[in-house]
């Protein structure tokens, strides 16, 4: 199954899980899976029908272009990477 890591900054919203297993073939239904265990992270990983401002996502160590239509395979490793400010 695919795993979604949760940035430590949002661990928060999961009581300290770091990862969750989710079911899918694209990152939206991984995402939809995710909401069934977790709805408090994918409100903050979501967007209406994208993925937050200041999020990236990674899927098997390369970015997602495609968004929700992004393929997920049955052993990827999903991360969601929030932007780093600095100047």
């Amino acid at each position: 199954m695919p795993i979604v890591f949760v940035p430590v900054q949002m661990r928060e919203l999961t009581g300290g899980v770091d990862r969750f297993e989710v079911t899918g073939e694209t990152l939206r239904q991984a995402l939809r899976s995710l909401d069934e265990q977790c709805p408090a992270l994918v409100a903050r990983l979501r967007d209406g029908d994208g993925i937050a401002p200041g999020l990236a996502v990674s899927i098997d160590g390369a970015f997602a272009a495609r968004g929700l239509l992004a393929k997920v395979g049955p052993r990827s490793e999903i991360h969601f990477l929030p932007a780093i400010g600095g100047g």
